[in-house]
């Protein structure tokens, strides 16, 4: 395979790490609850604050990666009980 060098503004920005709308819902949502509740939240609580914030557009792509997110835990814990001589579920 011949690759073509990295331009100056390739190398920059390379180690930027890009952040999905979902991803940055999130993160508003947790810091939001942490000063409004400090005693405590859950998941689902970042969760639905996260999307319900969301534009209308964005939801679809956030479900998709709830979904993906889901399955993979599913396929992990599946791998997990089976390594241990487990039934899958």
């Amino acid at each position: 395979m011949n690759f073509e060098p990295l331009t100056p503004f390739d190398e920059i920005t390379s180690s930027i790490v890009f952040v999905s709308p979902w991803q940055a819902m999130w993160n508003e949502a947790e810091e939001m609850l942490r000063e409004e509740r400090p005693e405590g939240f859950t998941p689902e609580d970042i969760g639905r604050v996260a999307f319900d914030s969301l534009p209308e557009s964005e939801r679809e792509e956030a479900l998709d990666c709830l979904f993906y997110t889901f399955w993979a835990t599913v396929m992990a814990d599946r791998e997990r009980a089976t390594a241990k001589g487990g039934e899958r579920r």
